[in-house]
């Protein structure tokens, strides 16, 4: 959130109103096409018909007041990390309907950003500290002694996380990226941070770079900084002093830079020294803010943060390409691969102009043969968007607040808003946290898949369907090479899986035997099976076999 200004000054903002409980008082839910031009009441909620939210935690303890801003989320098990400017929560969502505290840290220092790593938690703070204890007050970037940087927590024991090692970076951390080594004996973090000063004592100018921390996973109290590689060596341009965030893709050794003048694409198949491929601007994009692969890795959304995340850029006074998304294809190969404009997005939807509201962070959603994601907008809410043709993107779900306010400007909204295991999770700026449920027939075969830990920013891939198929089908199946996807799928006759190739079913009836020994991937989830199964690795969730099973 916000674009640069003068050190010391970055975090000046609107003001924010105490918040009361949520209410409830939802209207009657519209087309996701529909309501462009109603404005919700305060704290009223406006959705489409697909989208409903099903559970609601205020913020709470030492994270609720109202200049303590909820900021981005991360995933492991049946765990979401909360991040806050002050601090992070961490809550048990084994039932998303009832979110359960597990934890609370108090440790302020601005922007929150957590991301998680098997027993860690890395966390960005990108406002300069006294020192870097969580009992620190506020300090000076002109004070060589004074941190700012990247946290890290000994999460082993969620209800009581531990601080175990602070690593410090110029001009702090306004947000982070874990990449893991090849082997997984480490993990990189690429930190992102600019606004930066000439007088400054750890954060001068020029700064058109990133730092790299390398942290051994089996003696993280060593992590350190191994790398600054400088993205921009021509200088970046005026715009570009750094980079906001960066999505990296470490599957495909690729990274997406949101830049604040550019957008660039990264080959980081050396984790310590990332080369720029291609990097673009438009005159149309105020601030590069965050980055979106499509699963596989063809594409790109950037996001523009025009206002810096405190602006009313949904109203009439903004064009639909000012604050909104681009898309981009990813056209050539290897060393050649560049990044090509398709399209804008924006909400169609208009806020008032006491609303911030800009395009924010999303994720993908793991529809079968689609490109969905869900995207946060601050005040403009929660909106859920299809970019399978890059061209022509459109929305096929919204769910927003009312105003928080109508005297006064108050700086709230989804921050982010991402899917995960079946569920769509935001961080509300000052609601708290907020779980929704997305039940419309392009999506809901999404459940399919399922992760045990996510940061959207370190991009997992899933496995992308060949073959889709609906309706009913008659004889046996052998599926020879790819993956063969069943949504809703009344299958009569066996089902063969050849060694290499997967199959994953959703909300199906399968009437024989599968047979999959050396199969890519099984996942069979909310189905039936009437017949035996031999599918060694397998994944069977949510659903009745009549027969045997082997799957280990």
């Amino acid at each position: 959130m916000s674009q640069p200004t003068a050190r010391g000054k970055r975090r000046a903002i609107l003001g924010l109103a105490a918040t009361g409980a949520l209410l409830l008082s939802t209207v009657a839910a519209a087309p996701a096409s529909a309501a462009a031009n109603v404005i919700p009441g305060v704290d009223e909620i406006v959705s489409s018909a697909n989208l409903t939210q099903i559970a609601n935690v205020p913020k709470f303890g030492g994270l609720a007041a109202e200049s303590s801003y909820n900021s981005d989320l991360a995933f492991q098990g049946d765990h979401v990390f909360a991040g806050n400017y002050n601090g992070f929560n961490v809550f048990d969502v084994s039932n998303p309907a009832s979110p359960q505290v597990v934890s609370q840290v108090i440790c302020p220092g601005g922007q929150g950003d957590p991301s998680v790593f098997g027993n860690l938690l890395f966390f960005a703070v990108d406002s300069p500290r006294s020192d870097d204890s969580c009992n620190s007050s506020a300090g000076s970037v002109a004070n060589p002694d004074h941190w700012e940087g990247v946290r890290i927590f000994d999460v082993s024991d969620k209800a009581n996380p531990r601080y175990i090692k602070s690593v410090r970076t110029d001009c702090g951390s306004h947000t982070l990226t874990l990449v893991p080594s090849k082997d997984g004996k480490d993990v990189y973090v690429y930190v992102q941070s600019y606004s930066p000063s000439a007088t400054a004592a750890y954060c001068k100018t020029p700064h058109d770079k990133i730092s790299i921390i390398k942290v051994p996973v089996a003696n993280p109290t060593s992590a350190s900084v191994v790398s600054t590689p400088v993205l921009f060596p021509d200088g970046g341009g005026a715009r570009t002093s750094g980079c906001h965030d960066i999505t990296a893709y470490p599957e495909l050794d690729l990274a997406a830079g949101a830049c604040m003048g550019d957008g660039v694409l990264m080959d980081i198949s050396d984790r310590e020294n990332p080369v720029v491929l291609s990097q673009v601007q438009d005159t149309n994009f105020a601030f590069w803010h965050s980055a979106t692969f499509n699963n596989a890795g063809t594409k790109v959304l950037f996001t523009d943060e025009l206002g810096g995340g405190s602006g009313a850029i949904c109203t009439p006074a903004y064009r639909d390409n000012q604050g909104a998304n681009a898309i981009y294809d990813i056209e050539g190969s290897g060393a050649n691969r560049q990044l090509v404009f398709k399209s804008y997005f924006k909400i169609p939807r208009e806020n008032s102009t006491r609303e911030n509201c800009v395009a924010h962070n999303g994720s993908l959603i793991p529809a079968m043969g689609r490109d969905i994601m869900v995207q946060a907008w601050y005040q403009g809410g929660i909106s859920v968007i299809d970019f399978t043709d890059s061209a022509n993107p459109f929305e096929i779900a919204y769910w927003e607040r009312g105003p928080l306010s109508d005297t006064r400007s108050i700086l709230g909204g989804s921050w982010s808003a991402y899917w995960n295991n079946g569920y769509i999770y935001s961080n509300d700026i000052q609601k708290g946290l907020d779980v929704l449920k997305l039940d419309d027939p392009r999506t809901n075969n999404a459940r399919a898949i399922a992760f045990e830990e996510l940061n959207v920013q370190t991009q997992p891939s899933y496995p992308s369907c060949t073959t889709v198929l609906r309706g009913r089908q008659n004889g046996s199946l052998t599926i020879k090479s790819g993956i063969t996807c069943f949504d809703g799928v009344t299958q009569n006759g066996a089902i063969k899986v050849n060694p290499g190739a997967g199959l994953i079913v959703f909300g199906s009836k399968l009437n024989g035997s599968i047979q999959a020994a050396g199969a890519s991937v099984v996942s069979i989830v909310e189905s039936s099976v009437n017949g035996s199964v031999n599918a060694p690795g397998a994944t069977i969730r949510d659903t009745k076999v009549n027969g045997s099973v082997r799957t280990s």
